[in-house]
């Protein structure tokens, strides 16, 4: 935590009294914080635009902004450049195993919130399209002369083709970071944190992300699909969760590969990189194996 940063979220106007900010851990984009004032707890959120990252701070507060308005996010108490100030949810913050174990309510939330999210936003946002930001990560990474830059023609002809298997799409505003620690339990329902990434997607992204951040089997994702659907999934969505599967860990291999270069957080991005691309690599071979059947 730098000086700077404690000094800023110590000295807000919105607190009633004197307070002690705590470092939260595991961000990976911002600086979180957690503040104790006057019995009542609260997370800071600090982080600046990263256009990099198709992140920019107005955006991340119209979609907190709805997505507590839909009643599946906390909600916002403190807003300057840079800073939200959010209520603190007591309960369990999920992991991968959580996820799986909880998945007809995790499901029920993600629908729910591609409805009511998307009817709440209101003023500028920012669209999230998976194949134009993997567009512009590939020709960054290019450009800066990445460590792995000879694989980068691989990549892009992975993503024409993952684009082109998932074709037309519905849109809604999706999530868009599916990882476990952004959904918490506590005890009555389970809350959808970090909007970072939100913006105008298809579905399947999310649904997707979700499958992929945490370790889906296949019969996990025929009941994702059934619950958000409300029906049976036949071949052709099982093949576009498939590729969407593929386009998300892509996103998420290069998004890291991106931060090694311009992230100043202290976070190994390697081996997250090495990570996601052994996922990549496992995802894109059973995509392969279903386009062959």
């Amino acid at each position: 935590m730098t000086d700077a940063a404690l000094e800023r979220v110590r000295s807000l106007a919105f607190w009633t009294g004197k307070v002690d900010p705590r470092p939260l851990t595991g961000g990976i984009t911002n600086r979180n914080y957690l503040v104790t004032d006057d019995g009542r707890k609260f997370v800071v959120r600090l982080g600046d635009d990263i256009p990099l990252h198709n992140c920019l701070r107005f955006n991340e507060r119209a979609a907190a902004l709805a997505a507590e308005a839909a009643g599946v996010s906390p909600a916002v108490r403190h807003i300057e450049h840079g800073l939200m100030v959010i209520d603190h949810v007591e309960g369990r913050t999920f992991s991968e195993a959580d996820v799986r174990a909880e998945l007809p309510r995790v499901a029920e939330l993600i629908r729910t919130s591609h409805r009511e999210v998307t009817a709440r936003l209101r003023g500028p946002a920012l669209a999230f399209w998976t194949f134009h930001i993997l567009r512009s990560y590939l020709a960054e990474l290019a450009e800066a002369g990445h460590r792995l830059s000879a694989d980068l023609p691989r990549l892009a002809a992975v993503a024409e083709r993952i684009e082109a298997t998932v074709g037309p799409t519905e849109i809604v505003f999706g999530h868009n970071d599916l990882l476990p620690g952004n959904f918490i339990d506590d005890g009555q329902k389970i809350w959808l944190i970090d909007w970072d990434y939100g913006g105008f997607n298809s579905p399947l992204f999310d649904l997707a992300n979700l499958a992929s951040n945490n370790g889906f089997s296949d019969a996990e994702r025929e009941r994702l699909l059934a619950i958000y659907y409300g029906r049976a999934p036949d071949d052709a969505l099982r093949l576009k969760l498939a590729a969407m599967e593929v386009a998300s860990l892509l996103r998420e291999s290069l998004w890291s590969m991106v931060s090694e270069i311009h992230s100043t957080l202290d976070f190994d991005y390697r081996a997250y990189t090495a990570e996601n691309l052994a996922r990549f690599e496992r995802a894109l071979a059973r995509f392969e194996d279903m386009g062959s059947a």
